[in-house]
């Protein structure tokens, strides 16, 4: 039992860092078109709206998707806390990244959409909600998945700490 559960602990950190290298590529590779393309469609349906790059121009306003935008790190952040949690089935496992990166990326779109028709109306303030939005909001959507997680999927054990404990009386 605790070889096997060494040893998928073991595969649990030697993926995530893996997937980290090179500065988290992955997250921004598979969820910048996850980002980009559900905002220029839902932006057509109201604005003429063109796509270049990772450039929207949305009634000739340009609105740049950066990699602050599609924030990877949430992703990695969440994938971390995922696959730090000892003593889960593979296919609930799944179930819960899906979940995260799901429910974070229609919160970001909406954020996106919301920030966007804020500077599209010239709104005095665009600038301190999209600040704020940034430090503080995307701290708040990643704990609250997160609390959504341990809630609806019923998890007992703590990231990292319960690996530790483990290792700890192993070692014993």
């Amino acid at each position: 039992m605790k070889i096997k559960q060494s040893q998928e602990l073991v595969l649990r950190y030697i993926i995530l860092i893996l997937v980290a290298l090179p500065n988290l590529y992955l997250f921004y590779k598979i969820f910048t078109p996850l980002t980009i393309y559900p905002l220029y469609f839902f932006f057509q349906f109201f604005f003429q709206t063109s796509l270049s790059g990772t450039t929207l121009l949305v009634n000739n306003l340009p609105i740049e998707i950066i990699k602050a935008c599609v924030a990877g790190s949430a992703y990695y952040l969440l994938f971390v806390l995922n696959l730090a949690i000892p003593k889960i089935k593979l296919k609930n496992r799944i179930k819960m990244i899906a979940f995260a990166f799901i429910t974070f990326l229609i919160v970001n779109l909406i954020r996106i959409i919301v920030l966007s028709f804020m500077a599209l109306s010239d709104s005095t303030f665009f600038a301190i909600t999209h600040q704020l939005s940034w430090y503080l909001l995307s701290i708040v959507i990643v704990v609250g998945i997160w609390f959504a997680e341990v809630k609806i999927f019923k998890i007992k054990h703590l990231p990292f700490y319960s690996d530790m404990r483990f290792l700890y009386k192993s070692i014993k």
